[in-house]
């Protein structure tokens, strides 16, 4: 099991419950990397992939994909029946499924597994291959700056049949983004100088499954979180990973100012009955290329766990159902103490004219 950073809401630095759910959720929005990494099937695309005129003899020269050296960032098209086509190395500037890390050749694995009349590797072989051989060479490649707990899915592709058959034993290790279903998603910049912390987009809201995975659905179908913004703790500390206190603050301050711009005020902050919510960076994520964070709106049960929300927030709480309710009523308020100090001062009193001479 990954370590996580820790949820923060305004609500859990008096209500503990909110901090012991908050653990079990952050772990499972990590869960979904860390399912990809070990039983997901990322190398499908490229395997998928025909590599070109299967007419082309040994001699001949490889498909791209194949040539392709650490640095280069490879894409393809992906059909609806996940076959892929246009494998291609692009500028990393470029949209691209998949950044190289290591180029591997497996005709001289230290045993005759790979020879030339092996059979090419199944995918648990294939996963294994990729634990053993591309892990710790993706990191060296990063220079250190990569979050097991981030975006980012080490990977591995082995040439498509076609070229295997013809003695084609090239392995390419590299990075990539994976959806849901492990289907290698398209990024643009080079992964060490890319944020790696694993964000939802404002507006969109995560229902979070039975195992404690979230997944981004329609805000009008039931969901626990409602993605308010994304926070660059980095940009507030750019001297290096802050104190957990001084970061705890910010984050508090800076998501209960951003739910209540999302929301349009404090009064409606108040009157949604929703919290702001937030995650933490351990010290390793930071220092493995994670510098933000999201910020939530939930509403917390009082027996533990989060509430079933449907509705979007921003449509005010006649918009909302919270457990399949109205959002309970609040009471009247006294003005808050901001509110009377942007009202404008009386205008003082015009001069006395000065006394005749």
């Amino acid at each position: 099991m990954k370590k996580s950073p820790a949820w923060r809401s305004a609500v859990a630095v008096q209500i503990v419950l909110i901090a012991a759910i908050a653990a079990a959720v952050f772990m499972g929005i990590y869960g979904v990397i860390s399912s990809h990494k070990s039983g997901g099937d990322e190398t499908t695309a490229a395997q998928q992939h025909d590599g070109g005129d299967n007419s082309e003899t040994a001699s001949a020269k490889p498909e791209p994909f194949t040539a392709a050296n650490a640095s280069a960032c490879l894409t393809w098209d992906i059909a609806q029946d996940g076959s892929a086509t246009g494998f291609k190395e692009v500028p990393c500037s470029e949209p691209h499924r998949f950044e190289v890390s290591k180029t591997e050749d497996l005709s001289v694995y230290p045993t005759s597994e790979f020879g030339p009349d092996a059979t090419r590797p199944a995918l648990t072989r294939q996963h294994q291959l990729r634990d053993e051989l591309c892990e710790s060479a993706t990191v060296s490649y990063l220079h250190g700056k990569w979050d097991p707990n981030g975006k980012y899915d080490v990977a591995s592709i082995l040439p498509p049949q076609s070229a295997w058959d013809r003695g084609d034993r090239t392995l390419l290790c590299g990075l990539q983004t994976t959806d849901d279903h492990g289907v290698p998603q398209l990024n643009t910049g080079n992964v060490e100088a890319s944020e790696q912390a694993n964000l939802t987009k404002p507006g969109e809201c995560l229902a979070i499954d039975d195992k404690q995975v979230p997944h981004v659905v329609d805000c009008a179908k039931p969901h626990q979180m409602e993605t308010v913004s994304v926070i660059d703790v980095g940009k507030q500390f750019p001297e290096g990973y802050p104190d957990g206190k001084d970061m705890d603050k910010f984050l508090s301050d800076t998501c209960t100012a951003a739910t209540e711009d999302y929301l349009g005020g404090e009064e409606q902050l108040y009157q949604s009955t929703l919290q702001p919510f937030w995650g933490s960076i351990t010290e390793a994520s930071w220092n493995g290329g994670t510098k933000s964070v999201n910020c939530f709106l939930v509403h917390a049960r009082a027996g533990g766990g989060f509430s079933a929300i449907t509705g979007s927030a921003t449509g005010g709480r006649q918009a909302l159902t919270i457990d399949g309710k109205p959002p309970e009523e609040r009471p009247e308020r006294n003005p808050l103490r901001e509110d009377k100090d942007d009202k404008p001062a009386p205008e003082s009193a015009a001069p006395a004219p000065a006394p005749a001479p």
